[in-house]
């Protein structure tokens, strides 16, 4: 009896337990709902002076009013910025997370120059899978570390060892094109984006994957379709949860993209760590780690050499998610910025007139490869690279998540707010640019830049997180813009209503760049 009566209490126990820690879950759900609902209530208080586009309902914010399709989201964005130009910065709710524009460069100055304000927006959380917590995507400590590591790694001497892979693959593209010669127009953005491809794996990895030769290689589709699977989920907060997303075709596919694209980097860090490791091992312990002189030396030579103040190496972990960020970062904006050159060089021929008369002085009639000293004389197509990415940068829009209230346009903005700054709309400033619309490389002349606001100008962003590869980025559009235009006169066919901007990630003409290339005279063959 006695057992009994003790297992019938033990049950009763057991149930009260069960009970209790079920009564405990609930309560503790409620109170984090209640705590959520009263911090989005007080952030809705605070920030209501700032202004806005139209009123905003609660819990939903202005997220019905926002059109779903990336191109006509970036149309209207850019209408809101131009609307409100005298404005100091606009607010807008996307459900319950508030949202600031910046398009003013007092205010894009406040947050870039903030070296507590690094955090990059939680959209950028979708690119953790693929990219891991490299550069683009680390924030605080592991950031600044990484950061500090790398950056000699984007010395001027370090990337003229860069010059022969961008001088090669230039001119494969100007083999490509030649077909295009005096025929009807055609879309160039393709044919770009596949050179910077080919320059970025080789020059990152020591990986020729010969993209321009054979742009259906399964690793190429696998970068091109993990960034617009991507790009689709950042738009889309039904696709956010990973577990919902897995269950899905689109969730499948990323999983299988993502292990096309890690396996490919894998293999390549494996394979280059054991040559290096041989070669050391021939020339002995005191050999260093100059790779050998028919090898070239790539970014991942440098990763797998370069230590942190303790003298600690990179993992195989670490050396991948920097790897897979240069690729993902270092073909798309280049090539981006390197298709827009050629729009607006075709669009104003008297600008192009004065890049072929440059091109001619630092070339002659030679056909020979640009070394650094040519491309360092090319100051007037460096402007029209500048004067390209004030009107269309290759990044439209970047965001920030406040970690802490700041104080911006004389509004208290406060922490979590997404801080999204608009270099599209920023560049536009007549305050700074006079006519914004019109392609003026002469704007960037030293003394037109004097006086000017610095922040007015953020192509690569700023301060502390500004972009660690552009003089890499600079470097190679002066080799492709000055081998196609030695060898080529463009014309370009569109009107800008035409181009179909789309601005996700990356600033894309949704209807493609169309040129027609007659041959330039005297210059190439």
């Amino acid at each position: 009896m006695v057992g009994l009566w003790l297992g019938l209490v033990g049950q009763k126990l057991l149930l009260w337990g069960a009970a209790s820690a079920v009564s405990l879950a609930g309560a503790t759900l409620i109170l984090n709902i209640l705590q959520m609902v009263a911090s989005y209530a007080r952030k809705w208080h605070q920030m209501r002076p700032i202004p806005t586009i139209a009123r905003a309902y609660p819990l939903v914010g202005h997220a019905l009013m926002m059109k779903p399709d990336g191109r006509e989201f970036f149309q209207q964005l850019i209408e809101y910025t131009e609307e409100y130009r005298h404005m100091p910065l606009l607010k807008l709710w996307l459900g319950p997370v508030p949202m600031v524009a910046l398009y003013n460069a007092e205010n894009v100055e406040a947050i870039l120059t903030c070296s507590k304000q690094i955090d990059k927006s939680s959209v950028y959380k979708f690119l953790e899978p693929w990219l891991g917590l490299g550069l683009l995507t680390s924030t605080g400590n592991k950031w600044r570390s990484r950061r500090k590591m790398l950056t000699p790694s984007f010395h001027f001497t370090i990337l003229e060892d860069f010059l022969d892979v961008m001088n090669e693959q230039a001119n494969i593209l100007v083999k490509k094109l030649e077909k295009h010669v005096n025929q009807e127009a055609f879309n160039c953005f393709f044919y770009v984006t596949l050179c910077a491809l080919d320059i970025i794996c080789e020059t990152a990895m020591g990986k020729n994957i010969g993209a321009q030769s054979n742009g259906d290689s399964e690793y190429v589709r696998a970068v091109y379709r993990m960034s617009d699977m991507v790009h689709r989920r950042m738009k889309m907060p039904w696709l956010w949860l990973d577990l919902w997303y897995h269950m899905f075709k689109e969730g499948r596919e990323h999983k299988r993209g993502l292990k096309i694209l890690h396996t490919f980097t894998n293999n390549v860090i494996a394979e280059r760590a054991k040559e290096m490791k041989a070669e050391k091992g021939s020339r002995g312990d005191d050999g260093g780690s100059v790779p050998s002189k028919n090898k070239r030396r790539a970014f991942l030579d440098l990763l797998l050499n370069v230590t942190d103040d303790e003298g600690n190496k990179l993992s195989h972990e670490d050396i991948r998610e920097e790897v897979d960020t240069f690729m993902f970062e270092g073909h798309d904006t280049t090539a981006a910025a390197i298709n827009w050159s050629l729009y607006l060089l075709g669009s104003y021929p008297e600008v192009q007139k004065k890049v072929d008369s440059e091109l001619d002085e630092v070339f002659g009639q030679s056909d020979r490869p640009a070394n650094f000293e040519d491309l360092k004389k090319l100051k007037y197509l460096e402007c029209v690279i500048k004067e390209t990415l004030r009107l269309f940068p290759s990044v439209p829009l970047f965001a920030r998540t406040l970690n802490e209230d700041c104080e911006m346009g004389g509004y208290r903005i406060v922490k979590g707010t997404e801080a999204v700054i608009i270099p599209y709309a920023l560049h536009r400033d007549p305050r700074y640019f006079p006519n914004p619309e019109e392609f003026q490389p002469e704007r960037f002349f030293p003394e037109n830049v004097q006086g000017r606001h610095p922040y007015s100008y953020v192509p690569f962003s700023a301060g502390p997180r500004n972009c660690i590869g552009q003089k890499f980025a600079i470097l190679e559009e002066k080799v492709i813009l000055s081998c196609i235009l030695r060898h080529f006169w463009v014309e370009s066919i569109q009107k800008r209503e035409e181009l179909g901007l789309a601005g996700e990630l990356i600033l894309r003409p949704s209807n493609g760049i169309w040129i027609k290339l007659k041959r330039r005279h005297g210059g190439g063959s």
